[in-house]
């Protein structure tokens, strides 16, 4: 059985080798008070603190932007545990893993109906003496009431001393620990992040990976060079281009569907928009599906493919085309363009993708055009009469037909010219076929930068 909170905190109270301070701003010492509810607490508790005015919290962190903010934790942790081991090494380092955990968090205010979100780190040592390790993780607080974030918080806070100590060497173990003695849906956990001794060669896009698959958030988030970051942050007044695909492999066409996209979607911003847009490429959990689990392997390819093209990578298990715009609409107030070919924009009249909405068909085209949300659709070439389908001439089903001309009338579906119909005529099946064939063809279909990795994908699905 999992233990409670009560048990995680009286263990690591018990535990002579575990010393540290905690340091909490915004949603009072929750964390902290799980410890003095336990018994035991002077073995592990050196200090507290909360500087909840903004004045003296600039005095003891110094100055910053935006006091929730993955920059004001780092500001946290660097002093709680510069302090730490100043005063307290000489005397019990030789015995003791020190650590700091801090928080800065935006709950439920008075007449506040905004965002609430924070950032939670722990900055600890593997051993006595051992250079500092950090971990740090973004939580959205779903609770209404202001008392029910608060209790949230401190259980999470809570959770990831616990599994820093306990559970660091097992990444799904550690991910759903996280959440442990919470009810599902009080709180999402979108970024979790470790660096410093230990984890010089961790691939922190694993851990995107594990938050997605444990069903701790809806997407995550990394850049082209591999940065795991906080999609809100990311995004943030920022026009998106997401195109969806299974990147098995990344080909041509997935480039050339986003620059005819770009040039579209572009020419509709306004001047101060324009300029500022973000591709994003998404991988979904139902495309890295491949047996009974997802292969991480897999994962770490397709995601390298694409970040040596220049491109960000969301990791998502949004299935529904409603729920991935909803998810884009929380992140920006900007523009957003969904990039799909006419084999996807034909699953979205399909009853499977509205059956648990009351609204059925209507609904999920209600939700995903809510924001105004642009469908930038590239045209299909049937293989057998050469016949170009494009979003103009597309044929939606008999009893949709009227709606379908509504969309595209009102420029909420798009068509994206094709400039390189060549490119039509194959799939990712028939590049890995070619590839596993030694037909050399497959390499005009590929960018030169992903042909490595397509080889790989290739051999690894023989």
């Amino acid at each position: 059985m999992k233990p409670t909170s009560y048990d995680k905190a009286l263990e690591l109270n018990l535990d002579p080798k575990v010393y540290g301070t905690l340091a909490e701003i915004g949603a009072g010492q929750e964390t902290a008070n799980w410890f003095f509810r336990a018994s035991g607490t002077a073995g592990l508790v050196a200090k507290t603190i909360s500087a909840y005015d903004m004045t003296m919290s600039d005095e003891i962190y110094g100055k910053t932007g935006r006091y929730v903010s993955a920059e004001r934790l780092a500001a946290m942790l660097q002093h709680e545990y510069g302090i730490l081991l100043d005063r307290l090494a000489p005397k019990r380092g030789a015995d003791t893993t020190f650590f700091s955990f801090c928080n800065t968090v935006r709950a439920r205010g008075y007449r506040d109906s905004g965002e609430c979100h924070g950032w939670l780190g722990i900055r600890f040592q593997i051993k006595p003496g051992d250079p500092p390790s950090d971990i740090v993780i973004h939580i959205r607080l779903l609770d209404q009431r202001s008392i029910d974030q608060m209790e949230a918080l401190g259980i999470v806070g809570l959770n990831l001393i616990y599994a820093a100590y306990r559970h660091r060497g097992h990444l799904s173990e550690f991910a759903e620990s996280l959440t442990d003695n919470l009810n599902p849906g009080r709180v999402e956990i979108d970024l979790l992040k470790f660096s410093g001794h230990g984890y010089g060669f961790f691939d922190n896009r694993l851990c995107a990976l594990q938050l997605v698959q444990s069903g701790l958030t809806d997407a995550t988030m990394f850049l082209p060079d591999g940065e795991v970051v906080q999609p809100s942050e990311a995004l943030h007044h920022r026009p998106v281009l997401l195109l969806r695909g299974s990147f098995n492999p990344v080909m041509n066409i997935h480039l050339e569907m986003l620059r005819g996209a770009r040039q579209q979607f572009s020419q509709s911003l306004t001047p101060a928009e324009q300029g500022r847009e973000i591709e994003l490429c998404e991988i979904s959990m139902h495309n890295l599906l491949r047996g009974p689990g997802v292969d991480p392997v897999d994962f770490i390819d397709r995601a390298d493919a694409l970040q040596a093209l220049g491109k960000s990578v969301l990791v998502s298990r949004c299935a529904e085309f409603h729920r991935i715009a909803a998810f884009l609409n929380r992140c920006t107030d900007s523009p957003v363009g969904i990039v799909l070919s006419i084999g996807l924009l034909n699953e979205l009249f399909k009853a499977k993708w509205s059956e648990n909405l009351a609204g059925g068909l209507l609904e999920s085209f209600g939700r995903l055009f809510k924001k105004g949300v642009t469908l930038e659709v590239y045209p299909w070439k049937n293989r057998k009469t050469g016949e170009l389908v494009t979003a103009e001439n597309f044929l939606a089903p008999e009893n949709c037909k009227h709606l379908y001309r509504h969309f595209v009338e009102n420029g909420r579906i798009r068509a994206i010219p094709s400039e390189n119909d060549a490119l039509l005529a194959f799939t990712g099946r028939d590049v890995t076929r070619m590839i596993q064939q030694n037909d050399p063809q497959w390499r005009e279909l590929v960018p030169e930068k992903a042909w490595s990795i397509a080889e790989r994908q290739a051999k690894i699905s023989a």
